[in-house]
């Protein structure tokens, strides 16, 4: 199985994502809407999140019990499906097919601040700050008007106070990858703009008012110049001269707070990388081990992995997994972020049911 089936290719049985045993394994219809979980050591009695079992862009599943305390139909969302405020418009042709794309990579995302244990969580839930998502589409003045009126709107892929926007248009790969090599960027992902915007999440989140002075230390100051000139003069100029030996990438350049989110993205690239890799038994350590392990060990690994497919990818022609260059001021950026997450599980409460730990 891989973690965006929702069905196994070989016996064509549905599976789902169980949150009793946390798995995906097949799913033992009962004909009534609500399905066992085939895994023998759980046996949960489950239905399909509301997203699953009408539109087919999600594949995890509900308790039954839990999903008997909501009200209506349309709410039995699943644990992660309850964080969209904005699905595509799915009278356009193909935004169905976008948003299933948004959903592989944002379900990606949680599943890796779960396996951190990282805090979040809903307005309705009173969070400090509510992690939401919009997934949405420019909008276009109709050429059918016999004179313009304006009525456009740009959307920009962002963060702002816990909410997420994402332009669908991300979802395309052929605009994506226009995008890539228009703005000179080494890879242009959907998991990468989920990783990179939730980086600004948890610097408002961990950081503001929290631990800016250690932040300012290594990432720069915030407040001189403010985003908007930095942001101005980036575009302007470009990214700093000979910045790889600094920031781990040209954009991180352009402003404390994108350097910062560039880096927490890339650490969330190597926590997902060397989970993946421990379960597709790629690593030569015990998995029960692996919690213990220290910042350093967690670098060799990740680099270790990122060589030699590096090197596999190359002999097919395609793009590295892994640029970046670790310099020391980047490692001590990622360390930062390293012991920013260990601290976050303290700061705020938030229960999670993750075997894993750094």
């Amino acid at each position: 199985m891989f973690f965006e089936n929702s069905q196994c290719l070989v016996c064509l049985r549905e599976v789902g994502w169980c949150p009793v045993c946390k798995g995906i394994h097949a799913l033992l219809p009962h004909g009534d809407g609500t399905y066992t979980c085939a895994n023998s050591d759980c046996q949960a009695h489950l239905m399909k999140c509301h997203n699953y079992a009408v539109h087919d862009v999600c594949n995890r599943m509900i308790a039954v019990q839990q999903a008997e305390q909501t009200i209506a139909t349309h709410d039995k969302l699943c644990d992660y499906c309850r964080f969209n405020e904005t699905i595509p418009d799915l009278s356009v042709e193909g935004n169905l097919a976008k948003w299933y794309q948004l959903e592989v990579a944002k379900r990606r995302l949680l599943f890796t601040l779960d396996l951190l244990k990282l805090p979040y969580g809903t307005k309705a839930e009173g969070f400090e700050l509510p992690l939401s998502f919009d997934f949405k589409a420019d909008i276009e003045p109709s050429s059918r008007a016999w004179r313009n009126t304006g009525g456009g709107e740009k959307v920009y892929t962002g963060h702002a106070n816990g909410k997420i926007t994402i332009n669908i248009r991300e979802a395309d790969s052929v605009e994506r990858e226009k995008l890539r090599v228009n703005m000179g960027e080494t890879h242009r992902t959907l998991i990468g703009h989920f990783r990179h915007e939730i980086g600004h999440y948890y610097w408002q989140l961990l950081v503001q008012n929290r631990d800016e002075e250690a932040f300012i230390s290594l990432f720069g100051d915030h407040k001189n110049p403010t985003y908007s000139e930095a942001l101005n003069q980036y575009y302007k100029n470009g990214p700093k001269p000979a910045w790889w030996e600094q920031y781990i990438s040209a954009y991180a350049t352009m402003h404390p707070w994108e350097d910062f989110a560039e880096t927490w993205g890339a650490y969330l690239d190597m926590v997902s990388v060397l989970n993946t890799a421990e379960n597709a038994y790629l690593l030569t350590y015990d998995s029960e081990e692996q919690g213990s392990k220290n910042f350093d060990t967690m670098i060799a690994n990740y680099l270790q992995i990122g060589i030699k497919v590096n090197e596999v990818n190359r002999a097919m022609g395609l793009m590295d997994i892994l640029p970046e260059i670790f310099t020391q001021p980047v490692l001590e950026k990622l360390k930062y972020i390293h012991r920013l997450i260990r601290k976050a599980r303290f700061m705020l409460a938030k229960p999670i049911l993750s075997r894993y730990t750094i």
